[in-house]
């Protein structure tokens, strides 16, 4: 649960985004509370308000320009846990309201491919800062501290209530052996600096806790 303060840290925070394309604040509120309604649906558990503030947080550290702000508020947007397609359909939304809003179509495009590249098993197809950035800040949850890390594991099991447990856990472990594979989980030196250790680590010990009797 999001505080009233920090929502309204966070509508503050989107009216000032969309300002330098001449977006009133009256027009802005709108698509803000769309956000926040999709954000905070019954079903999430670790998708919500509370991961779009980190985030954002991140991506301010790491200096991530309007582009990549304006796809953080985007890249869940869309969440059914049954469904594969969630990146695209929430990359489909912020062009519609993007566009709806006046933003330029070159902008709208290159937000809406952020929101895409967010499925994180592109096999390298989405590059550059503004992807290496959003890349980093949405996967910074991974180098968190323990107790948070454990709290995020516990969250998305949530959304997932629905998959029986074995089953889940199978998924879950190639999820991440998939990113344990990698050379390196982030691609900014920041981040690589700062929560490389750590995110393995976390899963590392998520994966030690899962593993089956015979593993």
């Amino acid at each position: 649960m999001i505080s009233p303060e920090r929502l309204d840290a966070m509508q503050r925070g989107w009216v000032y985004l969309l300002a330098p394309f001449g977006v009133a604040p009256a027009a802005a509120y709108p698509a803000f509370d769309n956000l926040v309604a999709a954000y905070s649906e019954p079903h999430r558990h670790y998708h919500t308000l509370e991961h779009v503030g980190e985030v954002l947080r991140v991506v301010g550290r790491l200096k991530g320009g309007a582009s990549v702000l304006l796809a953080v508020w985007y890249h869940d947007a869309v969440y059914d846990p049954k469904a594969n397609d969630n990146e695209t359909r929430s990359a489909e939304l912020a062009m519609r309201e993007l566009a709806a809003l006046g933003l330029p179509a070159a902008l709208v495009n290159h937000v809406a491919e952020l929101v895409r590249s967010t499925a994180h098993f592109d096999g390298g197809t989405f590059t550059g800062p503004d992807f290496d950035i959003l890349h980093d800040a949405d996967l910074a949850i991974l180098g968190a501290s323990e107790v948070r890390y454990a709290r995020y594991a516990a969250d998305v099991r949530k959304e997932y209530a629905w998959v029986p447990e074995a089953d889940y856990y199978a998924g879950r472990r190639k999820v991440l052996n998939s990113f344990l594979s990698r050379p390196r989980i982030y691609r900014t030196e920041a981040m690589l600096t700062e929560g490389e250790e750590a995110a393995r680590r976390n899963m590392a010990a998520e994966l030690s806790a899962t593993a089956l009797p015979s593993e």
